[in-house]
């Protein structure tokens, strides 16, 4: 079974037991997912990730059954790419019951629990995939002092005619799931895996052979909200989370070795191999996982930078060329392998095709920006005798564009000690430095003039103009300013209309005619929220917070913009003169980007 079929077979299935199929997230979490409690994370790591607001007890606009196949993405374990099982960006099939969980029948469309849960899973993998039930096993929660022995999913497993040899009971290092960062929506789940030796031996289990016994499909039963103190307390709702991760199943339904012989890496690896003079399949296989996460990166609106998201996709693309050039690869290649990586995934991820230019252009700039420094920076560290010390690192880092990651991996290579800490303390010294210089010369992003000062107030109008024009779900993601424009990014699923931009500019010119004061006022953040002060999309602030909020008088909860903010500012908006939209235009999934210029 293909990768298609697969998508089309699991959605299918859920949408006729009523489950309502909704789009992929983000790879970039949405900032309601941070306000509802959970611990902020750069990228949408699980399935339910997206859903913690409704798990926490907002109603969904979709209703309590729902199902969809998400994107992910996870480093963590990025050090282990390269073996069979091992990759950054990951599809996940999941199925979920949000809340209200009475039905019995299994047709209601209000929310199920463990009994429909668990019937389900295993009808699907039986009855649509046709799994050989014999080598099907499965775990579930043993139970501590937090929560008890899960005895009704052991008890349906075994109405479902589940061997006893074929359960295992798991502690809560195997067997519960939850929460995203370090508190937030939990509980016990009941995992299924798959024989994929077929040899039926006994003794064996999952917790113990993990190349005879595949996790396949994952079950969780969302009882508890884990506090930052590190109790339990039961939640207000119960949720069913499940969760299958396309690749792995793909390799049972396709009797793969490794998930980079499925369909939807073979074709990607045979061109990397057709254009390695020197192929090796562990460089490969990190090529061909690393491209695949930066292709999807940029479609969601990351673009390499040397902080967070940005550090990440440019750590991924960088070190994928780091790969190419030990395989032999001589020639520019990302554009090609993006190609075929849209190709592979359009047909499901339209947006890939939509945004193929911006794919190709990141790409490109990257590779030519690295290749040339690799080169470079590798005979330099070959000149290194010994240990790797702080300031080589560094080196490393400043003049060849090396992250500290790759510095690390070369010198596990060569079995070299590195003095990371020392690399670190340079760092952040270099940062502090950096930050004084910028200051004192206006060579920071944000120019410090007096027209700098007034379109950083055009921005806040521009804001607040949008989320009155398009909605309130419109926030701010980034901006850039210079003497001659603002850049501004913000959250919004589709191109502006004209009369969208007409109406924006308008609001704007006519706030500027009403020649509104700029004020600045110091509050707990907590009491700024309450006021409903916004702020820069993800960002963290402190416990007393600076708002700039514009409006006829010093009162701020009648003020037409308040945010979130460090200065500088116009004193009041008549001294912008006139505000003109030059340009707006898409970065990305789901993020759009304005240019625009004040003056006469």
């Amino acid at each position: 079974m293909k990768s298609v079929e697969l998508r089309q077979k699991f959605l299918k299935y859920f949408e006729d037991k009523q489950h309502k199929i909704i789009p992929s997230a983000s790879l970039v979490p949405d900032e309601s997912v941070e306000l509802a409690g959970t611990q902020r994370v750069l990228f949408t790591t699980a399935g339910m990730h997206p859903l913690v607001p409704y798990l926490l007890g907002q109603p969904h606009p979709e209703g309590q059954r729902l199902a969809n196949i998400q994107r992910c993405l996870r480093t963590d374990d990025i050090d282990e790419v390269g073996d069979s099982v091992h990759n950054t960006f990951f599809e996940m099939l999941g199925n979920w019951s949000i809340g209200d969980p009475k039905s019995t029948d299994g047709i209601g469309k209000n929310g199920y629990w463990k009994k429909e849960a668990i019937s389900w899973s295993y009808e699907f993998l039986i009855n649509q995939l046709k799994l050989d039930a014999k080598r099907i096993y499965v775990s579930v929660f043993a139970g501590d002092s937090d929560a008890p022995f899960d005895q009704d999913s052991y008890d349906i497993w075994r109405s479902l005619g589940m061997p006893e040899d074929h359960i295992f009971k798991y502690p809560k290092l195997d067997n519960w799931w939850g929460p995203v960062g370090k508190n937030g929506p939990c509980g016990p789940d009941t995992e299924m895996f798959y024989d994929v030796k077929g040899n039926f031996l006994e003794g064996g289990e999952p917790a113990t052979d993990s190349e005879r016994f595949v996790e396949i499909w994952n079950d969780v039963f969302m009882e508890f909200d884990k506090q930052a103190d590190g109790s339990y307390i039961p939640l207000k709702q119960k949720n069913v989370d499940t969760g299958m991760g396309l690749e792995r199943i793909l390799c049972v339904l396709q009797n793969a070795q490794s998930i980079y012989e499925t369909d939807v890496f073979l074709p990607l690896m045979k061109r990397i191999e057709d254009l390695s003079e020197n192929f090796n399949t562990k460089s490969a296989r990190i090529i061909a996982d690393h491209i695949r996460s930066a292709v999807f990166l940029i479609s969601d609106g990351i673009t390499p930078s040397n902080v967070e998201r940005g550090y990440i996709l440019r750590r991924l693309i960088r070190r994928a060329i780091r790969h190419a050039s030990l395989s032999g690869i001589n020639q520019d290649f990302l554009k090609e392998l993006s190609m075929q990586v849209i190709k592979t995934y359009a047909s499901f991820y339209p947006k890939l095709d939509e945004f193929r230019e911006t794919i190709f252009d990141q790409l490109q700039k990257e590779e030519q920006k690295f290749k040339t420094a690799l080169a470079r920076g590798l005979k330099e560290f070959e000149k290194i005798q010994g240990k790797i010390l702080a300031q080589n690192a560094f080196n490393l880092y400043q003049n060849f564009g090396f992250p500290i990651e790759l510095t690390i991996e070369l010198a596990t290579e060569k079995g070299k000690s590195i003095d990371v800490k020392g690399f670190e303390d340079l760092l952040v010294k270099h940062q502090k430095l950096s930050r004084s210089m910028s200051q004192k010369t206006k060579g920071g992003l944000l120019v410090q003039s007096d027209q700098a000062a007034k379109l950083h107030t055009a921005t806040h109008l521009l804001h607040q103009s949008l989320r009155d024009v398009l909605g309130y779900h419109v926030r701010q993601t980034g901006s850039h300013i210079t003497d001659e424009r603002l850049r501004f990014d913000f959250s919004h699923t589709g191109k502006l209309t004209s009369e969208q931009i007409r109406k924006v500019e308008s609001i704007i010119n006519r706030k500027i005619k009403d020649n509104l004061k700029v004020h600045k006022k110091t509050l707990p953040k907590q009491a700024a929220d309450e006021i409903g002060a916004i702020g820069l999309f993800n960002q963290k602030y402190g416990d007393l917070v600076n708002i700039y909020y514009i409006g006829q008088s010093d009162n701020i909860n009648s003020a037409y913009s308040k945010e979130f903010c460090g200065g500088p500012h116009a004193d009041s908006t008549g001294q912008l003169g006139r505000f003109k939209i030059l340009k707006e235009e898409s970065t990305g999934s789901n993020i759009r980007r304005i240019y625009a210029t004040i003056g006469k």
